[in-house]
C-alpha cells in the first residue's frame, strides 16, 4: 500500500464511519478501485477504526466526562441510567463477537456483491425510518435520557447485524432507534457512543492476540508509514464527519443517504 492510497482510504473511513453509508463497505469498494493488496489490509482497518474512535471521544469528550463523574457518584442518576443503557446496547454485539464472529465473517465475506446487497438494506432502513418519523407513524417517547432499556437493546441488535460489509452501523442503529420511538436529537449521540467500547475492545484484542503469536495483526505488508497516514487521515476526517452527522440527524432527511446507498449498490451490480 502506497502512502497516497493510505491517505485516501483513511479519509474514506473517517467520512463514512459516521455517515449512514457503511464505512466497511466503502473501504472494500475503494480498496478494489485503488488496487490495494488485501494482504495486511486488516492491520490498516484496525488503525483507521482507532482513528475514528478517537475522533468520537474528542467530539463527545464533555458528555463522556460528565457520564464518568456521574457514574462515580455511586447512585442511580441520569448519568448512571445512560451508561447502563449503553451497556445493554452492547450485549448483542458482544454475543456476536465472542461466539459467532468467525461464522459471520465467513458467511458474508468481503465481495462487492455482498456489499451491494447490504447497501440496499441500509437504503431501505434509512428510507423507512425517515418516512416513519416525518409521517409520525412512530410517536417519540419520554423515557429517561430519551431512550428505554428495551430500545437500547433493539438498537444494539441493529449494531450486531451491521457486522456485514455494506450494512452501515450508524445508519442501522440510528434507523432502528428512530423506528422504536427515540427522538432524533437523542439518537445520534447514543449511536456514536455505544460503539466505543466494542470497537476499542476488538482492536485491543487483535493486538493482544498478535503479541502472543495467535493473531494476524501487523503480519501483513502494510508499512508503518501507511498505517500512520491512514490513522491521522481517519482521525481528522472523522472529526468533521462526526460533528456533521450529529447536526444532520437532528434536521436533515435521511432519505438522501438512502438514495446514495441505492445508487452505489446499483453501480456495484452493474460493474461487478
Amino acid at each position: 500500500m502506497d502512502w497516497w492510497q493510505a491517505l485516501i482510504l483513511g479519509i474514506v473511513q473517517g467520512l463514512t464511519e459516521f455517515l449512514p453509508v457503511s464505512s466497511s463497505g466503502h473501504l472494500v469498494i475503494f480498496r478494489e478501485l485503488l488496487g490495494v493488496d488485501p494482504d495486511g489490509f486488516l492491520d490498516f482497518t484496525v488503525m483507521v477504526h482507532l482513528g475514528t474512535v478517537i475522533s468520537t471521544i474528542i467530539v463527545f469528550w464533555k458528555l463522556i466526562l460528565d457520564l464518568v463523574k456521574g457514574l462515580f457518584k455511586f447512585r442511580y442518576n441520569d448519568e448512571t441510567d445512560y451508561v447502563l443503557k449503553l451497556v445493554v446496547s452492547m450485549i448483542p454485539v458482544a454475543i456476536v463477537g465472542f461466539f459467532f464472529k468467525d461464522f459471520v465473517e465467513g458467511l458474508f465475506g468481503e465481495s462487492l456483491v455482498v456489499v451491494g446487497v447490504c447497501l440496499l438494506v441500509t437504503a431501505a432502513l434509512l428510507l423507512l425510518s425517515d418516512i416513519a418519523t416525518r409521517k409520525e407513524w412512530v410517536k417519540p417517547n419520554s423515557y429517561r435520557n430519551g431512550i428505554s432499556y428495551w430500545q437500547a437493546f433493539v438498537v444494539g441488535i441493529g449494531q450486531a447485524l451491521a457486522v456485514a460489509p455494506g450494512l452501515s452501523r450508524s445508519g442501522t442503529t440510528i434507523a432502528t432507534g428512530l423506528l422504536t420511538g427515540v427522538r432524533r436529537e437523542k439518537m445520534a449521540g447514543f449511536s456514536f457512543l455505544m460503539v466505543l467500547v466494542p470497537i476499542i475492545g476488538e482492536q485491543l484484542l487483535s493486538i493482544v492476540k498478535s503479541l502472543h503469536g495467535t493473531g494476524t495483526f501487523f503480519s501483513g505488508d502494510v508499512s508503518g508509514l501507511s498505517l500512520a497516514i491512514g490513522f491521522v487521515a481517519a482521525l481528522l476526517s472523522g472529526l468533521f464527519a462526526c460533528k456533521a452527522m450529529v447536526a444532520l440527524v437532528k434536521k436533515a432527511r435521511l432519505g438522501w443517504f438512502s438514495l446514495y446507498c441505492a445508487i452505489v449498490a446499483i453501480v456495484i451490480f452493474i460493474l461487478a
